[in-house]
């Protein structure tokens, strides 16, 4: 087999760390006499040669790993793979996608992944890596192996999540007056999304469970767990858990800050808490305050119809 040609007849067992940190691997040396490319071999901290690790290379007349107790490591570099499409992080390229290598029907009747192989000069603590080869299909017997580096970006990736924080709803609105309290409440609501983190399908269920309302005046409530409720009319103007009263006119930006407790589950799994909380905030809401002011008057507009309060008649200067 000519060199590179190699890699089309590997089928890829890969441990926990290797699907947690990407797989690591240096090709051994053939075999003395043979025409063989160069053979992989894996162990425990990714894929290696020498010293104390396991090595494996391919038997030539079964096709499948055996263990390697020989074997001189010669090529200079060292190579991990990345999944096909795969921008960094969580993000994919889109168009990518559209063409991605399928991975069927694995020595074990599962899928694999599809990957493309990075090489780097052996030695260097912070190389850059070039492409290799690929994109090949990666077989991996334990697809729970992906479970600890989606865990790595899952609170991330809630926080990119379009989780809605609710809707702002003031009482009375869009005009209140200064001095009064004025009621305001939300309508946050359970949420649910279907995402794809390393080529898994993952479900996520966002809860909320506490809330943080700024009102614009330099007043900041929360976090707290009451989303507040509605008023009847007759009774706008009473104090609620989160009214606020205004001592200035003018117009606020009111913002609400909901924090949602989230979980996760992977292809069907179990649920999984998100560490922390996601906070997602609601758009501005204008309030206006206004004042009001009270005059009595001795006589009305029948009697003196150019009299203070009377149509057409200009207010005094406060």
């Amino acid at each position: 087999m000519k060199g590179g040609a190699w890699t089309k007849r590997l089928i890829v067992s890969v441990l926990l760390a290797a699907m947690a940190h990407a797989a690591i691997y240096t090709p051994l040396a053939a075999s003395e006499g043979s025409d063989e490319g160069p053979l992989a071999g894996f162990a425990p901290g990714g894929v290696d040669v020498g010293g104390s690790k396991t090595i494996w290379v391919i038997d030539p007349e079964t096709g499948t790993f055996v263990p390697s107790t020989s074997g001189t490591a010669t090529d200079p570099n060292q190579y991990k793979y990345e999944l096909q499409c795969h921008l960094g992080g969580a993000d994919f390229d889109t168009p990518c996608l559209a063409r991605q290598l399928e991975c069927k029907n694995g020595p074990d009747g599962k899928d694999g992944i599809p990957v493309v192989w990075l090489k780097a000069p052996k030695g260097l603590a912070d190389p850059t890596w070039t492409f290799h080869s690929g994109p090949t299909c990666l077989f991996d017997p334990r697809p729970e192996d992906l479970l600890p580096r989606i865990a790595a970006l899952i609170q991330s990736e809630f926080q990119k999540l379009p989780v809605a924080a609710g809707t702002v709803t003031a009482q009375p609105s869009p005009h209140t007056l200064r001095g009064a309290e004025t009621n305001f409440f939300t309508d946050s609501a359970e949420q649910t999304f279907d995402i794809t983190i390393l080529a898994q399908k993952v479900h996520v269920v966002a809860t909320p469970v506490q809330y943080t309302w700024n009102y614009g005046d330099g007043t900041i409530f929360g976090p707290q767990q009451s989303a507040g409720g509605p008023l009847p009319q007759d009774r706008w103007g009473e104090n609620t858990r989160t009214s606020h009263v205004y001592t200035q006119t003018g117009d606020f930006q009111v913002v609400l800050t909901t924090h949602f407790h989230g979980t996760y589950s992977v292809n069907n799994g179990p649920p999984l808490p998100i560490p922390g909380q996601g906070q997602f905030s609601s758009p501005p809401q204008t309030i206006s305050v206004w004042r009001s002011i009270t005059r009595n008057y001795a006589d009305d507009c029948i009697r003196n119809p150019q009299g203070q309060g009377c149509p057409g008649v200009a207010p005094p200067a406060p």
